[in-house]
């Protein structure tokens, strides 16, 4: 029993690690970044140490062999000297200078072998590392332009606009409002016209009458000739002769003028 409550459990927070695990992936591989770049932060303080390790082997490598050199001419100088006996103390603790310089050396060859080993993995993982941010930044930028063309296809799908749909409806609704409302400013335009030229042609022909009856006047009154009047009589225009109008004739004129005139 307690162990089918142990697996339900586990599985659900197992559950619960999954969902806040695809909730932001960008997000964990942040987190996923971050932790490695600590570990590199580790790994090389330790490499700093292990270097100072191989510093320190190599440093004791060169001073075997100066050691070894000096012990080496010692023997030398007491050899010549005839003195075998301090001679053959020094190469005792000459053999013991050399065997300490071979094991120094091997230590040294070692570390250093493991040193570029471990620098070269250091290195490895810093170009990964780098790699890594890139894609994260990659990643992150197409998961958010996919997200809005996501969103921006999902907008569009919504915004159907047939007719036969909700929104087509009142937007035909709104294409008879401006429809009308363009109509009734072409028929307020069309009717503020009307009429015009009628009373233009009206006022001209009243102004040509009112010249006529004015040259008539000055011809009648004796200021002009019908000639320099430019006014033409009906016998003259019918190709009789023209009369000279009595003084009846030009009072009656006058008085149709002055009642046609107004004046």
């Amino acid at each position: 029993m307690v162990g089918k409550f142990w697996k339900a459990l586990m599985a659900q927070i197992n559950k619960l690690a999954n969902f806040f695990w695809q909730a932001d992936p960008i997000a964990q591989m942040q987190l996923e970044y971050d932790n490695t770049v600590e570990q590199l932060k580790e790994g090389r303080e330790g490499l700093e140490q292990y270097r100072a390790l191989v510093e320190r082997v190599s440093r004791q490598v060169r001073s075997d062999e100066k050691r070894v050199s000096d012990l080496t001419a010692r023997v030398k100088s007491y050899l010549t000297a005839n003195d075998r006996g301090t001679a053959g103390k020094f190469a005792i603790e000459l053999k013991h200078a050399q065997d300490e310089q071979k094991e120094n050396e091997g230590q040294l060859r070692l570390h250093e072998t493991s040193y570029q080993n471990y620098l070269t993995k250091i290195q490895h993982a810093t170009r990964k590392l780098n790699e890594l941010q890139g894609k994260i930044h990659t990643y992150d930028a197409e998961l958010k332009m996919s997200a809005a063309e996501a969103e921006v296809a999902k907008l569009a799908q919504s915004f159907d606009f047939d007719v036969t749909t909700d929104f087509g409806q009142l937007e035909s609704v709104i294409q008879q409002k401006i429809d009308l409302n363009r109509a009734k400013v072409r028929v307020a335009g069309d009717l503020s016209g009307q009429g015009i030229a009628e009373i233009e042609a009206e006022k001209r022909m009243e102004e040509t009458q009112a010249e006529d009856l004015l040259r008539q006047f000055e011809v009648d009154m004796g200021l002009k000739t019908p000639e320099t009047a430019g006014v033409k009589s009906q016998e003259k225009a019918l190709g009789g002769t023209v009369s000279e109008p009595t003084a009846e004739q030009k009072e009656s004129a006058l008085k149709e003028i002055e009642k046609q005139i107004g004046t």
